[in-house]
């Protein structure tokens, strides 16, 4: 039985898109450094990332817990060698020669607690930390996880602009996990094998910002409009889903980990130069009128190296893409607004 385990565990590392990483001897050294990494989500995702033979150095920070995450994280038999930091005093080692930073710090949501809720408290946190990257890492792609996303984002450039360091093509909202979930709950209702499903995700990070584009799914399934109205809501409120059914004991850290490494992983590839990395993010946008915007971007060595632009929508994408722009505006002015007069 032991056997029969680890062979498909084996079976399924070998077809995973994570797992392959065009890793080798002549891999490039690159750090990656996790603020928050003691929380949910940081925790998780610094397993993963130890797990990834791109990384070369895995430095840790949280303001504590960290050397017991690192210690814990580094007895894994992966190339990466793991650092932990604590407290603000340690924070610009942590950061120091950073190739690529991943920010999930923050709190988390609860039950009854929307997006909007969680914005004074991990605005100000993000405000902060992104400071610190500018002045440590200026040059590091960034990776913003911590929520809301749409307005943390808009912070982290208004930060970046005021140290002198902003380049957009190195800025991302991780929106990894709305595709994961749209994948997730098109694979099932269409009864297709989910790893051989894609579906863009366009918009924002939040509530009806979140546009699966099922139009554009790849393979196509013949499912009704009602069908394709439900997935897209099940995707909008995939967050709300998973924390009432934690009944107030955490979020979704264990898949939003997943989401945030696979976006990271492919951060690295397009630095290595591995040609067309292409994944759905929140970035500096001219695809639409509003100046941030989710959408397929192509990654490479100086971070977004393309912008893709929306495609053929179908006219119920196309009213809920009209829909989702004051919302969207909202959220965004709302960030820069914090981050200027803070």
């Amino acid at each position: 039985m032991r056997s029969q385990i680890l062979r498909s565990v084996q079976s399924v590392a070998r077809k995973s898109n994570y797992t392959r990483n065009y890793a080798s001897a002549a891999s490039p050294e690159r750090k990656v450094t996790i603020l928050g990494a003691a929380g949910g989500i940081g925790q998780s995702l610094s397993m993963l990332m130890k797990l990834n033979p791109l990384v070369s150095t895995l430095s840790l920070y949280d303001l504590a817990g960290t050397p017991g995450v690192a210690a814990d994280v580094s007895h894994i038999n992966t190339r990466a060698q793991v650092f932990g930091y604590a407290e603000d005093k340690e924070l610009g080692k942590a950061l120091e020669g950073s190739d690529v930073v991943i920010i999930p710090a923050g709190v988390p949501r609860k039950p009854g607690m929307t997006r909007d809720d969680l914005f004074k408290i991990n605005a100000g946190i993000v405000k902060n930390l992104c400071k610190s990257v500018a002045k440590y890492c200026p040059n590091a792609l960034v990776n913003m996880i911590s929520n809301p996303v749409n307005s943390t984002v808009p912070i982290a450039s208004e930060v970046f602009k005021n140290a002198g360091t902003y380049d957009p093509k190195r800025l991302f909202g991780v929106t990894t996990l709305d595709v994961v979930r749209a994948k997730t709950f098109y694979a099932t209702k269409a009864g297709l094998p989910v790893e051989e499903v894609n579906v863009p995700v366009v918009g924002g990070h939040a509530g009806i910002t979140i546009l699966p584009l099922f139009s554009q799914a790849h393979p196509q399934a013949n499912l009704s409009n009602a069908d394709i109205q439900y997935l897209t809501k099940r995707t909008q409120d995939g967050g709300t889903e998973v924390v009432e059914a934690k009944a107030g004991k955490g979020s979704a850290t264990l898949s939003m980990a997943y989401a945030g490494a696979i976006f990271a992983d492919a951060c690295l590839k397009g630095l290595n130069g591995v040609p067309d990395v292409v994944e759905c993010s929140y970035v500096a946008s001219t695809v639409t009128d509003l100046p941030f915007f989710a959408s397929k971007v192509r990654l490479g060595k100086n971070g977004v190296e393309e912008i893709y632009g929306l495609g053929t929508l179908s006219q119920y994408e196309q009213e809920s893409l009209e829909k989702l722009k004051a919302e969207l505006k909202s959220s965004i002015d709302k960030g820069i607004e914090f981050a200027s007069n803070e």
